[in-house]
């Protein structure tokens, strides 16, 4: 990983610039073209080093709710299950853990009966297909945010 590899890292966790040609500006900041960050941006993509860039917003204030859930999926069918997790609308990431309760995700929904629907149809069908037990919805009672960046670059992402 050369310099401007690092700075780019850097840079695009907490300041990628919202404009038409965000990598044309993110080259100009690096010294390098357009075509170098697209290309080592899909480079970092391949290795694994960045899943996605998007936004974040805070679904609270944009009158969402979210919540956390759980369930538990025979080993042999946790992919088939979370890949149909990740197919609904909402589900904003999934993991697995070494748990009774073995996948877990977050649900974005419009509306406590909407997330609720949801729930109850997923949960008839991850039963269905994978063998599933009954899904723990875990509400927030707190929200806690950790704000994290990684800072791979020596000028912290502050060019």
């Amino acid at each position: 990983m050369d310099t401007i590899d690092q700075e780019l890292l850097t840079i695009i966790q907490h300041h990628f610039p919202v404009t038409s040609r965000p990598y044309l500006e993110l080259a100009k900041k690096l010294g390098t073209s357009e075509g170098d960050v697209l290309h080592r941006v899909q480079r970092f993509r391949q290795q694994g080093l960045i899943r996605r860039i998007g936004g974040v917003f805070d679904s609270k204030k944009l009158g969402y709710v979210s919540t956390l859930c759980a369930v538990s999926v025979p080993a042999e069918n946790i992919e088939v299950a979370a890949r149909f997790i990740n197919t609904l609308p909402g589900v904003t990431h999934h993991y697995v853990r070494k748990h009774a309760y073995n996948l877990w995700f977050t649900l974005i929904s419009p509306s406590s009966e909407q997330q609720h629907l949801t729930l109850n149809k997923l949960e008839d069908q991850l039963q269905k297909f994978a063998d599933s037990g009954k899904i723990m919805n875990l509400p927030a009672k707190r929200v806690f945010k950790i704000k994290v960046q990684f800072n791979a670059g020596s000028t912290g992402g502050s060019l």
